[in-house]
């Protein structure tokens, strides 16, 4: 405790404004708890970039923290790119404090040199990765904590591939940014410097979008097609209305309490499109208009939830892992018809999510390439490959990405495709949930679930780190008396083969995430997240389907085999 009283006595000093240090002194005298918390640590960047609570301390999202971190970024781009132009795009969704924030951003940057294109208002975090590349930037900056609750905020770093920063550059740039004292930082802008940037980039946004989501589908089939979307308070409000109509969507109804943007999210426990709680006023509103689809996207428009109707008339929810393996399979598909495969074709996916993207890609000749959790390793692997074609890419935590015209995934275009998708399904009397269901009896029944656990604080982190030490150092050698055959842990790099009893490297940078593989073809993953303060539970099961009539008892089947798996632990 001593050394985080004298972290935050720091915070008394002058280098900080009068308010904070106002408040840090609040905190000194009458929140130990908080004031631990929010010292304890300095924010670190992970999956997502880096997300944290609001407020004042090294482990808080503040003007203080994110200044840091711009000047650490002002100072590398600076030697990496010493003999040109530096120029850096900036976004923001509908936090609070977003707006703010990202103008802070922006001054810090002009106050060292840089130029700024900085979007006057709110917009989706995929615009921001295409503005990137389209403005011929070095860099990019969004202002979002994606679907995490309202005191959350945070900052994702672009590179001029436009996707997210990656090993060993972020490790170098941190490095940068943890030599930095506050008072370095250069707060007073260059207003010469900063430009606003607004519908020249959207129209190429839009026009980008539609063109990756051109499959020739009828106008009818469109018209006749039934949407409701919400954008659950957030930023896809800005373009997905306006993209769905230039495509020629015309039956469209919103949800118009959430359509305002409003970083308490009013109407929701969590704006996240996984939680099927966040989907209710959407549900609602397709029974009241016989709606054929439900497309929520999260508060910064990369991720979607999908509802559509099953065989009995009923809107069930989809999972990300059942909307990524329809909507490659419908990508493969077309684009096999449309141009054929030149043999350098592929598809990407995550080693958490299902593994009937790996199917999909042997069905069609393709190459799956897998990478860890998050989109900057898709983003990695079409810069690492630039000979090969990516067609298109996903995770089971709702996010797709169509094409590399973006380079993270993109909730406006990935809502044009599902409602593509299903618009011509239901042309040739069928529907999105029919194109899945034949999908499994084609490929085998996959059937996933996630168990996220939320432990916060210092002793939660410390909980989390002892069930995944344990799980590492004693690996369960079987789960409801199915053996284990491959145990892969990827922060040492080893996989362990227990039928050969033999063990090999992983071709993967390190990352504190283990998997298990059974006998019957089971998989199951821990990892702790990278942006909240949880601990996730991956399992995979598959099996036959011989006809679409048994989905649902198959379904139950393979349900009641997770849930069996799963009681090997002690929740």
């Amino acid at each position: 405790m001593e050394e985080i009283l004298s972290k935050a006595k720091y915070w008394l000093s002058d280098v900080f404004d009068e308010n904070t240090r106002k408040n840090t002194q609040h905190l000194i005298e009458n929140d130990k708890k908080e004031l631990e918390d929010s010292f304890y640590k300095d924010l670190a960047f992970g999956t997502g970039g880096m997300r944290g609570i609001m407020g004042i301390g090294t482990n808080r999202i503040n003007k203080y923290t994110l200044g840091k971190n711009t000047q650490g970024l002002s100072n590398y781009l600076k030697e990496k790119f010493s003999d040109q132009e530096i120029k850096v795009a900036i976004a923001y969704d509908c936090r609070n404090n977003s707006k703010e924030l990202a103008q802070i951003v922006a001054n810090v940057f002009s106050a060292n040199g840089i130029k700024v294109f900085i979007f006057s208002d709110l917009r989706p975090t995929p615009e921001l990765s295409f503005a990137v590349k389209h403005l011929d930037c070095q860099c990019g900056i969004v202002l979002t904590a994606s679907h995490n609750p309202p005191e959350y905020n945070g900052y994702k770093v672009y590179w001029e591939d436009g996707g997210q920063l990656v090993p060993p550059q972020d490790k170098e740039i941190v490095d940068i940014i943890n030599a930095l004292e506050y008072s370095e930082i250069k707060f007073e802008a260059n207003e010469d410097l900063i430009e606003y940037i607004d519908q020249e980039v959207d129209q190429a946004f839009v026009e980008a979008s539609l063109k990756n989501v051109d499959f020739g589908v009828s106008k009818k089939a469109k018209e006749d097609f039934k949407i409701v979307f919400t954008s659950l308070h957030g930023t896809s409000i800005t373009l997905i209305p306006q993209v769905l109509e230039k495509a020629g969507f015309s039956n469209v109804f919103i949800v118009e309490d959430q359509a305002e943007p409003n970083g308490n999210f009013p109407t929701v426990k969590s704006p996240n499109p996984e939680e099927p709680d966040a989907l209710k006023m959407a549900l609602k509103l397709a029974d009241e208009e016989q709606a054929d689809m439900v497309i929520g996207t999260d508060p910064d428009s990369d991720r979607l939830g999908i509802a559509v109707r099953d065989d009995n008339g009923e809107m069930v929810l989809l999972n990300g892992n059942q909307t990524m393996i329809l909507m490659t399979d419908f990508l493969l598909k077309e684009y096999k018809a449309k141009n054929g495969f030149n043999n350098d074709e592929f598809i990407a996916s995550t080693v958490v999510s299902t593994p009937m993207m790996s199917k999909l890609a042997d069905h069609y000749g393709v190459e799956c390439k897998l990478g860890l959790t998050g989109f900057k390793w898709i983003a990695k692997m079409i810069k690492d490959y630039p000979q090969q074609s990516f067609v298109g890419g996903g995770e089971e935590s709702f996010g797709y990405m169509v094409g590399d015209f973006v380079r993270d995934k993109d909730a406006v275009t990935s809502t044009l495709l599902a409602c593509t998708i299903g618009a011509q399904a239901k042309d040739k009397n069928s529907s999105f949930y029919q194109e899945l269901l034949n999908l499994y009896v084609e490929h085998g029944l996959f059937q996933e679930k996630l168990i996220s656990l939320v432990k916060k604080g210092i002793s939660g982190a410390e909980e989390i780190n002892t069930m995944m030490t344990n799980l590492r150092e004693n690996p369960p050698r079987e789960f409801n008396n199915i053996k284990v055959v491959l145990f892969e842990d990827y922060q040492t790099g080893k996989a362990q083969d227990f039928k050969e009893n033999s063990t090999k490297e992983l071709d993967f940078p390190k990352s504190n995430v283990l998997i298990f593989y059974l006998e019957d073809g089971t998989k199951i993953a821990a990892r702790p997240s990278g942006t909240e303060p949880k601990i996730k539970f991956y399992v995979s099961v598959n099996g036959e389907l011989d006809s679409t009539e048994n989905y649902k008892k198959t379904k139950e089947q393979l349900e009641n085999k997770i849930d069996s798996v799963l009681s090997h632990f002690d929740f």
